[in-house]
Parts: C-alpha cells; structure tokens; sequence
C-alpha cells in the first residue's frame, strides 16, 4: 500500500479527498482515505483492553499463591476423613459412603440429562443464528445483488466458508486464515459487504461471477464459450450437488448453464 501523490510547481505532495484525508492505493488499485485519527484512537482502545486483560492475569497468579505447595489429592482426603468422623454420629462411616455414593450418581445422572438437553437447544440456536447472520447477509447483500451475475445461494456455496458467527455478528476471514479488516474504518473487522467485495476481487474466476463480465456481455455460456475453467453444467444439476461440492465447482471456474 503507498499513498496517492500529486506534482505541483516541481513539488510532490500527498493528494487528499473531500474531508483532507490522504489517500492511500492498495496492491490491487482500489483507493482508499487513511483517516489517522480514527487509527490512533482505535490503537489506544487496543492498548487499554490489553492493559485489563494483563491486569486480570496478574490478579488470577497471585490469587493461586495463596494454594503454592499444596497437595490437592491429601487435601481432599483429609477432607473426605473429617467428614466421615462427623458422620459416624449417625451411622457407620462405611454405610454413609454409601449413601454419599448414592446421592452422588442420582445428582449426576440428573446433571448430565440436563446439560445434554442444554447443550442441544445450544448448538440448535446456534445453528439458527448462524443460518440467519451468514446466509441472511447473502440474501440481503446490495453487494451480491448489484454486482454479481449469480443466485445468492450460489455465492454463499462459494464464500460462506469465509464467514464465521464471533460475538453475536459475521465476521470475514480470507483463505489464509486471516481477519478482514475495513479499509474505510481502519482497525475495525470488515462490515459483510465489504468483505464479500474484497473476497470476490481476490477471487481468480472472478471474471466468470460478476455481472457484464463475460465475454458475450453477461450471463453465462455452456461448453467452453465462456471465461471458466471448461467445466459446465446445468441449473438443475448444480441443485442437486452439496454446500461443498458446490464451492468446490464454482471455485474451480465452473460454469452454469441454463440446459
């Protein structure tokens, strides 16, 4: 990324936008302000939230000083004879292990039927809200509406991989791995749009999925007319494919036709 110059009188400067931004060009030729200001107070909020996280850290170690040295097995055991003496009041100790035996595996067996029963609704709810956040950001997608010459359910097959549910929203990731960051608010995550653009304009078909981009001037061409990879195959067909097949063909430049 270099900033965006401009020659005046034998000088160079850095040219800015409407608001007296310097503006920045990316590897891939898209111009972008740098608002610095936006950039240092992200900076510090990081700087903060890393100063609380080593806060707690340090408070957690030397709460555990207080436990240095002891033995959690003979602290348990002596804890377990202590409570035997107190019960043997009532009846033997051997017949109150019993008992605590017992009373222990009926509290257990009612503690795993419940958290087996919460843990489904869990993963059920998140299963819905992640149906909702990423493949609801497909199908409301200005972005893919406007842009692309492909159904939204295709696009998800493509790129829903790229998205994950983190703190209740959809968070983009590259095919590195990497977090998507904004280049509009620098140093927050990319919003879904804007990710989805950045995915699309790395993507090396991308050609083949953008509206206007095909070589007879947009939509596609069975066979080998078109810009894909040679592949083709009919609506119907791709239909009938998984999530990850369907990646798989659209990632390798392949092509739907319409029969």
């Amino acid at each position: 990324m270099k900033i965006k110059t401009v020659v005046v009188d034998g000088k160079t400067y850095a040219e800015v936008d409407d608001n007296s931004l310097p503006i920045y060009i990316h590897d891939d030729g898209k111009e972008v302000a740098f608002d610095a200001a936006h950039a240092v107070q992200k900076i510090s909020s990081l700087n903060a939230e890393a100063k609380t996280h080593r806060e707690a850290k340090e408070a957690a170690e030397a709460g555990l000083k207080a436990f240095e040295g002891l033995d959690a097995s003979e602290a348990r055991n002596a804890l377990k004879t202590i409570k035997n003496f107190d019960d043997k009041k009532l009846i033997d100790a051997g017949e109150a292990e019993r008992v605590r035996t017992e009373a222990i595996e009926s509290v257990k067996q009612t503690y795993e039927t419940q958290l087996g029963q919460i843990t489904q609704e869990r993963d059920t709810y998140q299963q819905q809200l992640h149906g909702e956040l990423i493949g609801g950001g497909f199908a409301r997608s200005k972005f893919a509406a406007e842009k692309l010459a492909v159904p939204a359910d295709m696009v998800q097959a493509m790129f829903g991989g790229n998205f994950k549910v983190e703190n209740g929203k959809p968070v983009a990731y590259d095919n590195k791995g990497q977090k998507i960051y904004s280049r509009t608010n620098h140093g927050d995550d990319a919003g879904f749009d804007e990710a989805l653009e950045i995915l699309v304009g790395g993507y090396q078909h991308k050609d083949a999925i953008l509206k206007g981009s095909q070589g007879s001037g947009g939509g596609y061409q069975g066979g080998n007319g078109g810009q894909g990879g040679g592949k083709a195959m009919t609506r119907q067909s791709f239909e009938q494919l998984g999530p990850s097949e369907k990646a798989s063909f659209m990632k390798d430049g392949g092509e739907i036709t319409s029969s």
